[in-house]
């Protein structure tokens, strides 16, 4: 298990960290003046795929899963093949900031579902285009290999970081604080280096690529980039990913993912 000991980010990170608005614009919409039309939908009623040994994980290597649901041939194809971990989430429609989230496991029978969960995405929805400030979340094929909040690790194997730098407050697109917002983060590697803090500003892709888009708890209405679920449901997330299974986020509207 991960250790909830913070490793080192560069100087000045959490103290920007902590001026959210301005450095996390990725994430939660800070501090945001607009509203949006949706709260948060009825919860999940089921629990994530546990992390578990299982020879049947590797009983046939060569063996060609079932395809994930409403996933095209071009979606597909960006999946690693060594994933046995995908994050689904499939937004209502390309400008909605609605979807919902589903965690499959890859065993020698195919590939297995576990929760079903609501969720929020960006305000104005998805885009292939991603860039700082365009309000919506990108679509693609991301891995998910660090993570991190304000509250203590509560059980993940990936690697923690807990930082103060992760303390946020303000109010969102609807008006509904974002206290607590990221107490538990996953890092989407979207214009983020891989085996870093989420907190590190390092963007592979540069600036104006945008960045910070993470899973994080979720607060009751749309986020500038990231993926948000309840924090009940981040928590079973982070307890159920196994960075030996090389997990990944499937992330877009239903139209633009079965391509």
């Amino acid at each position: 298990m991960a250790s909830s000991t913070s490793r080192p980010v560069p100087v000045g990170m959490a103290a920007a960290a902590l001026v959210l608005s301005v450095t996390l614009a990725g994430c939660a919409g800070a501090g945001a003046a607009e509203s949006a039309p949706e709260a948060l939908g009825t919860r999940g009623t089921t629990q994530a795929m546990p992390r578990q040994s299982s020879a049947a994980d590797e009983a046939s290597p060569a063996a060609v899963p079932a395809p994930l649901p409403g996933l095209g041939p071009a979606t597909l194809a960006e999946i690693p093949g060594n994933a046995r971990q995908v994050v689904l989430v499939t937004g209502r429609g390309k400008d909605s900031p609605r979807s919902r989230v589903v965690l499959y496991r890859r065993t020698g029978a195919g590939w297995q579902p576990g929760a079903t969960w609501p969720a929020h995405n960006a305000l104005r929805g998805w885009t292939d285009d991603h860039h700082a400030g365009d309000l919506r979340s990108p679509i693609g094929v991301f891995g998910l290999t660090d993570a991190g909040g304000l509250r203590p690790d509560p059980g993940t194997d990936l690697p923690y970081d807990r930082s103060g730098g992760f303390a946020v407050g303000g109010t969102g697109f609807e008006g509904e604080p974002l206290a607590g917002s990221f107490d538990y983060v996953v890092a989407i590697d979207y214009n983020h280096r891989p085996g870093t803090s989420p907190l590190d500003w390092t963007r592979p892709l540069g600036a104006g690529k945008g960045g910070g888009i993470w899973l994080h708890v979720d607060h009751g209405g749309p986020t500038h980039g990231c993926v948000s679920l309840a924090r009940e449901h981040m928590k079973e997330l982070l307890r159920a990913l196994d960075p030996g299974r090389h997990p990944v986020i499937v992330m877009g509207d239903a139209e633009s993912l079965a391509r």
